[in-house]
């Protein structure tokens, strides 16, 4: 445990760099040092704004002397920058997905758990105030989730495909909701602008639960929409939870009817009664998730900054990361299978 003044600096001088910068910047019991990047005028401008040095390699970084460094850069760089700056005893926050494929998000884990340093994996949606709402609803075990996760295309994160880019959000959560990775994949995939693919739906089956039933997920990512979604739906026979991450709202809609109204309404669709007097709203009740403020990114960093000064794991660690980036080329594996071109 320590409360000293952290030395922390930032790899990559891109869009995400930036905000980590200046989220660094902003933290108390901080010194920024600065960011990393061949691109000395790029990191030369976060640098005007925030304070710190520019530097151009992360050999050069890691020789001033820090203690945590943001891994903000093309995920094909992820090892080389983890390895070095673990080796060294610097804690790492690494954005998603941890590696591109199973044998580097494996050895960056190794290097993590050799070194007795912090990682952390960039899985920020887990610290959205949406879904730190939907964690805290009680009573509804999950049987069903659908998840939609699809945008216009940014340009950015290209070097992977839409399961690594997008997809990796909504399955680091699955796994969290639950508690393990799934049993069997179904997927396919569509390859438009490169040789990755674009667009990904899977259907993922979970191991049973104590009752033998497996939850089932249905999950689709889309690099190529027309329009920006971010939606969670969980379905049991308890309640329903609906999320939607762009309004920063959802509902939770649970029975209310007690047992001899559901038994009288079950026994009346059995026998084909008319039910269209009846009023479905009566037998339910809906509240709104209560979703506070709070800025994902910021609470991220704030888990990472407490798990170093703790020496404690923090919420996603490397393992959890190496399960995801796991999961992922499962996904990819499945769409091939299943006759998908170009992956």
């Amino acid at each position: 445990m320590t409360d000293r003044v952290l030395r922390c600096a930032v790899a990559g001088a891109g869009r995400m760099g930036k905000h980590h910068s200046r989220l660094y910047a902003q933290s108390d019991g901080v010194e920024f040092v600065g960011v990393c990047d061949p691109d000395s005028s790029r990191a030369q401008s976060i640098c005007e704004q925030q304070g710190g040095k520019p530097f151009a390699t992360i050999e050069s970084l890691l020789d001033a002397g820090i203690d945590c460094l943001t891994v903000a850069t093309p995920t094909v760089t992820h090892l080389a920058i983890c390895e070095p700056a673990l080796a060294r005893g610097v804690h790492c926050l690494v954005e998603k997905p941890l590696a591109g494929d199973v044998v580097e998000a494996r050895a960056i884990a190794d290097a993590a758990k050799k070194s007795g340093c912090v990682l952390q994996v960039g899985h920020v949606v887990r610290y959205d105030p949406v879904m730190r709402a939907v964690r805290a609803v009680q009573g509804v075990r999950p049987r069903f989730i659908e998840m939609d996760r699809i945008s216009p295309m940014t340009f950015r994160s290209v070097d992977v495909g839409v399961v690594l880019d997008m997809m990796i959000h909504d399955l680091d959560l699955l796994m969290m909701l639950m508690g393990s990775e799934p049993e069997e994949i179904h997927a396919n995939a569509v390859c438009v602008l490169g040789d990755a693919e674009d667009v990904c739906n899977a259907r993922l089956i979970f191991p049973a639960a104590a009752d033998g039933i497996r939850p089932v997920a249905n999950v689709t990512a889309s690099r190529l929409a027309l329009k920006t979604e971010r939606k969670l739906r969980i379905i049991s026979e308890d309640g329903y939870i609906s999320a939607d991450f762009v309004a920063r709202s959802g509902s939770v809609v649970r029975k209310t009817a007690n047992r001899a109204q559901l038994d009288e309404v079950r026994a009346q669709l059995a026998s084909g009664a008319d039910l269209s007097g009846v009023d479905y709203m009566s037998l339910v009740a809906v509240e709104p998730l209560d979703v506070k403020d709070g800025e994902p990114l910021k609470l991220q960093l704030e888990d990472f900054l407490s798990a170093v000064r703790m020496g404690r794991a923090p919420e996603v660690d490397a393992e959890t990361g190496f399960a995801s980036v796991r999961t992922a080329e499962r996904i990819v594996a499945a769409a091939r299978a299943a006759g998908a071109r170009k992956i």
